[in-house]
């Protein structure tokens, strides 16, 4: 008998606790609408193309990451396979592929510089802009 008076005092307590939740989400909807500005429903946020574009970065920056650990693997997994120095290899580069994939997701998302690029080769015989010095001579004369 007392099991059956505590969960009608449980059941009712239930519901008045929903009841005031209810009523909160509504006051929290009621206040929501008033303090946004009214748009028409025609009007579009431009929000559909921003979440594709940053679900794709996402899906770029992701792919970088999990393709420098595959490679880090892949290189470990062959040399403990021929140089017999198993799990070493594996653990090694395992984690030279993590920090090469950390790296390449920082590069891509912009918060590392890139490494600067060689200076072209004909820069360092002294040519300018791909003419050797020797035929600005000759038309010189």
């Amino acid at each position: 008998m007392a099991d059956n008076a505590r969960n009608s005092n449980d059941l009712e307590k239930r519901r008045t606790d929903e009841a005031a939740l209810s009523a909160r989400l509504r006051r929290l909807g009621d206040r929501l609408r008033r303090q946004q500005p009214a748009q028409p429903s025609g009007v579009d946020r431009g929000r559909p193309a921003a979440d594709a574009s940053g679900f794709a970065r996402g899906f770029g920056l992701s792919s970088a990451l999990v393709a420098g650990v595959l490679v880090g693997a892949g290189i470990g997994w062959a040399l403990d396979r021929v140089l017999a120095i198993s799990p070493w290899g594996l653990i090694v580069f395992l984690l030279l592929g993590f920090a090469a994939g950390v790296v390449n997701v920082m590069r891509a998302a912009g918060v590392a510089p890139s490494p600067p690029h060689p200076p072209p080769p004909h820069a360092a015989e002294g040519r300018e802009g791909g003419v050797p010095p020797e035929s600005k001579n000759d038309d010189a004369t």
